[in-house]
């Protein structure tokens, strides 16, 4: 048996209880929630846990295998630095890794002294239609040169406390949604950003949202372009107020050979039950010769479906972390690295928006 301890059980902390209970051997032996509302719901989740009244309290329990971040962003790089001091143990981080310009220096010292393996958590490449897309991207591109993503979703959703109105809560839109994007670039493309520019606004949403005498200071849509070592282009296209779209998702990578896209729909819970069933995720293979565009559809497990917002992504996700803490994988498939990195890229992309100017990497 295999016991997680997990801290933070708001809406994606719940996400892990449920993906973590479908994975057989698993037990979830402690919770540190500090809101009373998802605490008694995280135990409703999970009865058998220990409900830890503090970090230190959790950290406590004696037979943890393993644990869990899912606390607001701007609480990660803390946790992380009171673990290290106290019970280091194999490592689960929600994404985004930190949110400060600041946290660099920490993530890097993290990153030299903490023994167990971290793997940071980017569901995003374990949607099963993005995953067939970084799969076949290098046969039918013949290596890619283009790479698009588009994300036409809903509003920010409400967190406790409504933590993520706020830039320096979550590090801003392009870190806190975006690190996602950022990641799927440099995976996909197999290079490192060059130099990056974006242009963004707040011009729909919470435009009206003040709490405790702040207005909500977050982006709701933007693009941005990303110029790579190896030569190849990245732009990300991010729009939060298009929850009328049939798919949230969609990315296409071209090459010489031709193009490869994948479409996936958003969480099933938001599609009006009027309009039918929900969409099929779609890969969609188009070589340049012989023309012909291949259309397949990726259909996902309904019952992983039901077990979060991500495509079944953090089903899996989870399911190689779980490989990782037994022994049975050598290294995380998602490193510190790549965490620091997708962070890095979006707080250049934060700081080109705001500043209206490119932004280089040395």
């Amino acid at each position: 048996m295999t016991n997680y301890g997990i801290i933070g059980c708001g809406m994606m902390g719940h996400e892990h209880l449920s993906n973590i209970a479908h994975l057989k051997g698993t037990n979830i032996a402690a919770v540190y929630e500090p809101d009373r509302g998802m605490a008694a719901s995280a135990f409703r989740v999970a009865p058998n846990a220990i409900m830890a009244k503090s970090i230190g309290d959790l950290l406590a329990v004696p037979n943890l295998d393993c644990l869990v971040i899912a606390s607001p962003n701007h609480c990660h790089v803390a946790h992380m630095q009171q673990i290290a001091a106290s019970r280091p143990l194999p490592l689960l981080v929600e994404k985004p890794l930190f949110t400060a310009v600041e946290d660099q220096t920490a993530i890097l010292e993290f990153a030299k002294t903490y023994a167990p393996l971290v793997w940071v958590a980017m569901e995003y490449r374990y949607m099963p239609p993005v995953a067939a897309l970084i799969d076949r991207a290098q046969d039918i591109t013949g290596g890619v040169k283009m790479l698009t993503i588009r994300e036409h979703r809903f509003p920010f959703l409400r967190k406790v406390g409504n933590w993520n109105r706020f830039n320096k809560n979550s590090g801003g839109t392009f870190v806190e949604k975006c690190c996602h994007f950022f990641d799927l670039m440099r995976l996909i493309l197999k290079s490192e950003p060059r130099r990056i520019m974006a242009s963004a606004g707040q011009d729909v949403n919470h435009l009206d949202e003040i709490y405790d005498g702040c207005s909500s200071d977050i982006l709701d849509n933007g693009y941005v372009i990303v110029d790579f070592e190896n030569g190849a282009r990245a732009m990300l296209e991010l729009c939060m107020f298009a929850e009328g779209s049939e798919y949230q998702e969609e990315i296409s990578a071209v090459g010489p050979k031709g193009k490869v896209e994948t479409k996936v729909p958003g969480p099933a819970r938001f599609w009006p039950p009027k309009l039918g069933a929900p969409p099929v995720p779609q890969l969609i293979e188009s070589p340049r010769n012989p023309k012909g565009a291949l259309q397949i559809e990726i259909t996902v497990d309904p019952v992983l479906l039901k077990l979060g917002d991500h495509n079944g992504a953090t089903f899996y996700q989870h399911k190689g972390f779980l490989e990782l803490v037994r022994g049975k994988r050598s290294a995380p498939e998602v490193t510190l690295e790549d965490g620091y990195k997708a962070v890095i890229m979006g707080q250049a992309a934060q700081q080109s928006a705001a500043e209206g100017r490119t932004v280089d990497f040395d």
